[in-house]
Protein backbone atom coordinates (compact mmCIF):
# COMPACT_ATOMS: atom_id res chain seq x y z
CA UNK A 1 0.00 0.00 0.00
CA UNK A 2 1.38 3.41 -0.96
CA UNK A 3 1.93 5.94 1.80
CA UNK A 4 2.03 9.70 1.44
CA UNK A 5 4.98 11.43 3.08
CA UNK A 6 4.76 15.15 3.67
CA UNK A 7 7.29 17.03 1.51
CA UNK A 8 10.15 18.81 3.20
CA UNK A 9 12.43 21.72 2.44
CA UNK A 10 15.67 20.47 0.92
CA UNK A 11 19.00 21.98 0.05
CA UNK A 12 19.60 21.60 -3.67
CA UNK A 13 22.72 23.28 -5.05
CA UNK A 14 22.42 25.41 -1.88
CA UNK A 15 19.02 26.69 -2.97
CA UNK A 16 15.94 26.14 -0.84
CA UNK A 17 13.95 23.67 -2.88
CA UNK A 18 10.53 22.37 -1.90
CA UNK A 19 9.80 19.20 -3.84
CA UNK A 20 6.03 18.77 -3.64
CA UNK A 21 5.03 15.11 -3.43
CA UNK A 22 1.26 15.54 -3.19
CA UNK A 23 -0.54 12.89 -5.31
CA UNK A 24 -2.85 15.46 -6.93
CA UNK A 25 0.15 17.50 -8.09
CA UNK A 26 1.80 14.49 -9.69
CA UNK A 27 -1.43 13.25 -11.25
CA UNK A 28 -1.84 16.67 -12.89
CA UNK A 29 1.81 16.72 -13.91
CA UNK A 30 1.54 13.34 -15.66
CA UNK A 31 -1.44 14.55 -17.68
CA UNK A 32 0.27 17.85 -18.50
CA UNK A 33 3.26 15.92 -19.85
CA UNK A 34 1.04 13.75 -22.07
CA UNK A 35 1.32 15.03 -25.64
CA UNK A 36 -2.30 14.00 -26.33
CA UNK A 37 -3.77 16.32 -23.69
CA UNK A 38 -5.80 19.00 -25.57
CA UNK A 39 -5.38 22.73 -24.80
CA UNK A 40 -8.78 23.06 -23.12
CA UNK A 41 -7.93 20.36 -20.56
CA UNK A 42 -4.29 21.48 -20.33
CA UNK A 43 -5.60 24.79 -18.98
CA UNK A 44 -7.76 23.01 -16.38
CA UNK A 45 -4.78 20.94 -15.22
CA UNK A 46 -2.50 23.98 -15.03
CA UNK A 47 -4.96 25.71 -12.71
CA UNK A 48 -5.50 22.58 -10.62
CA UNK A 49 -1.82 21.88 -10.02
CA UNK A 50 -1.28 25.55 -9.19
CA UNK A 51 -3.74 25.26 -6.29
CA UNK A 52 -1.66 22.44 -4.78
CA UNK A 53 1.69 24.16 -5.35
CA UNK A 54 0.47 27.48 -3.95
CA UNK A 55 -0.93 25.72 -0.88
CA UNK A 56 2.51 24.29 -0.20
CA UNK A 57 4.21 27.64 -0.82
CA UNK A 58 1.90 29.38 1.65
CA UNK A 59 2.35 26.98 4.58
CA UNK A 60 4.63 29.49 6.31
CA UNK A 61 2.20 32.41 6.12
CA UNK A 62 2.00 34.35 9.39
CA UNK A 63 -1.33 34.24 11.22
CA UNK A 64 -3.18 36.57 13.55
CA UNK A 65 -5.68 35.67 16.24
CA UNK A 66 -9.23 36.95 15.84
CA UNK A 67 -12.38 36.97 17.95
CA UNK A 68 -15.60 36.12 16.14
CA UNK A 69 -19.15 35.00 16.71
CA UNK A 70 -20.55 31.81 15.18
CA UNK A 71 -24.30 31.11 15.00
CA UNK A 72 -23.77 29.25 18.29
CA UNK A 73 -21.80 31.89 20.16
CA UNK A 74 -18.35 33.48 20.64
CA UNK A 75 -15.24 31.77 19.28
CA UNK A 76 -11.65 32.48 18.37
CA UNK A 77 -9.89 31.81 15.10
CA UNK A 78 -6.88 32.62 12.97
CA UNK A 79 -6.66 34.76 9.87
CA UNK A 80 -3.81 35.35 7.46
CA UNK A 81 -1.50 37.91 9.00
CA UNK A 82 0.57 38.98 6.00
CA UNK A 83 0.18 40.85 2.74
CA UNK A 84 0.51 38.48 -0.22
CA UNK A 85 1.52 39.57 -3.71
CA UNK A 86 1.22 37.22 -6.69
CA UNK A 87 3.28 37.96 -9.79
CA UNK A 88 2.82 35.82 -12.92
CA UNK A 89 5.45 35.93 -15.64
CA UNK A 90 3.62 36.56 -18.91
CA UNK A 91 2.29 34.79 -20.82
CA UNK A 92 2.30 31.24 -19.47
CA UNK A 93 2.24 32.35 -15.83
CA UNK A 94 -1.29 33.64 -16.33
CA UNK A 95 -2.49 30.03 -16.36
CA UNK A 96 -1.44 29.65 -12.72
CA UNK A 97 -2.97 32.89 -11.44
CA UNK A 98 -6.62 31.75 -11.05
CA UNK A 99 -5.58 28.79 -8.88
CA UNK A 100 -3.49 30.97 -6.58
CA UNK A 101 -6.22 33.61 -6.28
CA UNK A 102 -8.73 30.87 -5.52
CA UNK A 103 -6.72 30.19 -2.36
CA UNK A 104 -6.05 33.78 -1.40
CA UNK A 105 -8.42 36.18 -3.16
CA UNK A 106 -7.19 39.16 -1.10
CA UNK A 107 -3.74 38.92 -2.69
CA UNK A 108 -2.49 41.84 -4.70
CA UNK A 109 -1.34 41.06 -8.23
CA UNK A 110 1.55 42.30 -10.34
CA UNK A 111 2.71 41.34 -13.82
CA UNK A 112 6.10 40.88 -15.45
CA UNK A 113 6.41 40.38 -19.19
CA UNK A 114 9.51 38.57 -20.44
CA UNK A 115 10.21 37.10 -23.86
CA UNK A 116 12.99 34.56 -24.33
CA UNK A 117 15.12 34.83 -27.45
CA UNK A 118 14.94 31.32 -28.96
CA UNK A 119 18.51 31.60 -30.28
CA UNK A 120 20.29 32.97 -27.21
CA UNK A 121 17.80 31.91 -24.46
CA UNK A 122 18.23 35.43 -23.02
CA UNK A 123 15.09 36.95 -21.49
CA UNK A 124 14.04 40.41 -22.65
CA UNK A 125 11.63 42.47 -20.55
CA UNK A 126 8.68 44.07 -22.33
CA UNK A 127 6.29 44.82 -19.45
CA UNK A 128 6.32 45.41 -15.69
CA UNK A 129 3.51 46.45 -13.36
CA UNK A 130 3.99 45.72 -9.66
CA UNK A 131 1.93 46.76 -6.63
CA UNK A 132 3.40 49.44 -4.41
CA UNK A 133 5.07 48.77 -1.07
CA UNK A 134 5.98 45.09 -1.44
CA UNK A 135 9.00 45.20 0.85
CA UNK A 136 7.08 43.53 3.69
CA UNK A 137 4.91 41.30 1.52
CA UNK A 138 5.12 37.57 0.90
CA UNK A 139 5.61 37.44 -2.84
CA UNK A 140 4.77 34.46 -5.04
CA UNK A 141 6.44 34.57 -8.44
CA UNK A 142 4.61 32.10 -10.69
CA UNK A 143 6.08 30.74 -13.91
CA UNK A 144 5.37 27.18 -15.12
CA UNK A 145 8.81 26.30 -16.48
CA UNK A 146 12.19 26.91 -14.83
CA UNK A 147 14.58 25.96 -17.64
CA UNK A 148 17.79 27.98 -17.95
CA UNK A 149 16.66 30.27 -15.15
CA UNK A 150 17.18 33.37 -17.28
CA UNK A 151 13.58 34.55 -17.11
CA UNK A 152 13.26 33.67 -13.43
CA UNK A 153 16.43 35.57 -12.51
CA UNK A 154 15.35 38.58 -14.57
CA UNK A 155 11.95 38.59 -12.84
CA UNK A 156 13.54 38.14 -9.42
CA UNK A 157 15.87 41.05 -10.13
CA UNK A 158 12.85 43.27 -10.82
CA UNK A 159 11.18 42.13 -7.59
CA UNK A 160 14.37 42.76 -5.61
CA UNK A 161 14.67 46.25 -7.11
CA UNK A 162 11.08 46.88 -5.99
CA UNK A 163 12.05 45.95 -2.42
CA UNK A 164 10.75 42.38 -2.18
CA UNK A 165 12.72 40.26 0.30
CA UNK A 166 10.36 37.34 1.01
CA UNK A 167 9.89 35.58 -2.32
CA UNK A 168 8.87 32.08 -3.40
CA UNK A 169 9.13 30.91 -6.99
CA UNK A 170 6.42 28.42 -7.96
CA UNK A 171 6.95 26.37 -11.10
CA UNK A 172 5.41 23.20 -12.51
CA UNK A 173 8.61 21.73 -13.99
CA UNK A 174 12.21 22.70 -13.24
CA UNK A 175 15.61 21.81 -14.67
CA UNK A 176 18.89 21.59 -12.72
CA UNK A 177 20.31 24.53 -14.69
CA UNK A 178 17.43 26.78 -13.68
CA UNK A 179 17.59 25.82 -10.02
CA UNK A 180 21.33 26.50 -9.99
CA UNK A 181 20.89 29.85 -11.76
CA UNK A 182 18.33 31.02 -9.20
CA UNK A 183 20.59 29.85 -6.37
CA UNK A 184 23.54 31.83 -7.71
CA UNK A 185 21.59 35.05 -8.21
CA UNK A 186 19.03 34.84 -5.39
CA UNK A 187 20.05 32.23 -2.80
CA UNK A 188 17.27 33.18 -0.37
CA UNK A 189 14.42 32.57 -2.84
CA UNK A 190 12.40 29.41 -2.17
CA UNK A 191 11.63 27.24 -5.19
CA UNK A 192 8.40 25.22 -5.02
CA UNK A 193 7.98 22.53 -7.68
CA UNK A 194 6.87 18.90 -7.97
CA UNK A 195 9.86 17.85 -10.08
CA UNK A 196 13.38 18.66 -11.22
CA UNK A 197 13.78 17.02 -14.64
CA UNK A 198 16.90 15.50 -16.13
CA UNK A 199 18.40 18.17 -18.38
CA UNK A 200 18.02 20.80 -21.09
CA UNK A 201 18.33 19.98 -24.77
CA UNK A 202 20.26 21.98 -27.37
CA UNK A 203 17.33 24.41 -27.71
CA UNK A 204 17.23 24.91 -23.91
CA UNK A 205 13.95 23.02 -23.54
CA UNK A 206 13.47 20.86 -20.45
CA UNK A 207 13.81 17.11 -21.04
CA UNK A 208 11.57 15.19 -20.64
CA UNK A 209 9.56 18.31 -19.72
CA UNK A 210 6.22 18.83 -21.41
CA UNK A 211 7.03 20.94 -24.46
CA UNK A 212 6.36 24.65 -24.89
CA UNK A 213 3.95 25.44 -22.07
CA UNK A 214 2.49 28.57 -23.61
CA UNK A 215 1.91 26.95 -27.00
CA UNK A 216 0.22 23.92 -25.43
CA UNK A 217 -1.83 26.16 -23.16
CA UNK A 218 -3.22 28.32 -25.94
CA UNK A 219 -3.13 25.86 -28.84
CA UNK A 220 -0.53 27.82 -30.81
CA UNK A 221 1.73 24.87 -31.66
Amino acid sequence: MNTCRRPRWLRYADAVLHLVSHPIAHDCLAQLRDSTTPPEYFRVLAERISVVLATEALTTLPQRDVDLVTPMGPATGKRIGADVVVVPVLRAGLSMLPGVLHLIPVARVGFIGLKRDEQTAVAEQYFERLPENIAGSQVLLIDPMLATGGSAVAALNLLANAGATNVSLICIVAAPDGVAAVERAHPNVRIVTPVVDRELDARKFIVPGLGDFGDRLYGTT
